[in-house]
């Protein structure tokens, strides 16, 4: 992996940096891939509670580099225009699919594919400084990166079609307002906010995190019946696991739960 996908780990909590700010964190070459590397191997480590991802400098993700978009039509490249959708893909079902939360920490700009980069996590806090553009239509382009997916679940469907159809820049305020992130941070504090969401989600019982985040997205295609289903199954787990044990010990005793995310 090379410098442009940065990965720090601060006692369970990892935080995912695009380290391309002289580029506002552009997508280009092997940043997707090493994107979907780190976000995976986050997913499968055990030590693992909470996931960040930002970007470095004044931007969240600028979407991809349309230099290097224009390099590939001028050479007529569709195959490695493929990868990197395949790669784009590989980064949201990385999300989604792993157990952990996923929180989207973002400052500034971002834009097409960083827009839905942020939409893939589980919870956005932004800078009031940000800004947010499904740029797609004004390249001629369809939303990637699971645009097309997640805006008309999280919007009614005519405010959808206006981001996608007119490619619009809207503030963090109007994005707060219309359901697209979570809260609001002053610029100097993004970080300090976001860190203290991220050690609240550390500190919460690992598998009620785990089969909730399951049970949102699964949430979004099963029947009333097999959600009841699924919540009977969650809870059994829950009632066997050690944080479930805790967790009810703790509320008779009266004393904070200490969750071992077991």
């Amino acid at each position: 992996m090379d410098d442009l996908i940065k990965v720090t780990e601060d006692n369970g909590i990892v935080t995912v940096t695009l380290n391309r700010p002289d580029k506002l964190n552009a997508l280009v070459g092997h940043m997707r891939r090493d994107l979907a590397e780190a976000l995976e191997e986050a997913g499968s480590d055990p030590h693992v509670r909470v996931v960040v991802i930002t970007g470095e400098g004044k931007a969240f993700c600028a979407g991809g580099d349309v230099q290097f978009m224009a390099e590939l039509i001028e050479r007529n490249d569709a195959e490695e225009f493929a990868r990197l959708l395949g790669a784009a893909r590989r980064v949201i079902l990385a999300i989604r699919q792993m157990t952990k939360p996923v929180i989207a920490s973002i400052e500034g700009a971002a834009v097409g594919a960083g827009f839905n980069l942020a939409l893939a996590c589980d919870l956005r806090i932004a800078s009031s400084a940000a800004t947010f553009s499904q740029s797609f239509v004004k390249l001629g382009f369809h939303p990637d990166w699971g645009g097309s997916y997640f805006l008309p679940r999280i919007v009614p469907s005519n405010i959808a079609c206006e981001l996608f159809f007119l490619g619009e820049t809207i503030d963090a305020n109007t994005a707060l307002r219309l359901g697209l992130i979570n809260r609001v941070a002053a610029p100097e504090e993004l970080a300090t906010e976001t860190r203290k969401l991220a050690e609240r989600l550390r500190e919460a019982p690992a598998v009620s995190i785990a089969a909730a985040k399951h049970a949102v997205y699964l949430g979004q295609h099963d029947s009333l019946e097999q959600m009841l289903q699924y919540e009977v199954d969650a809870q059994l787990r829950c009632f066997a696991s050690a944080d479930g044990r805790e967790g009810v010990r703790a509320f008779i005793e009266k004393r904070p739960p200490r969750f071992m995310g077991r």
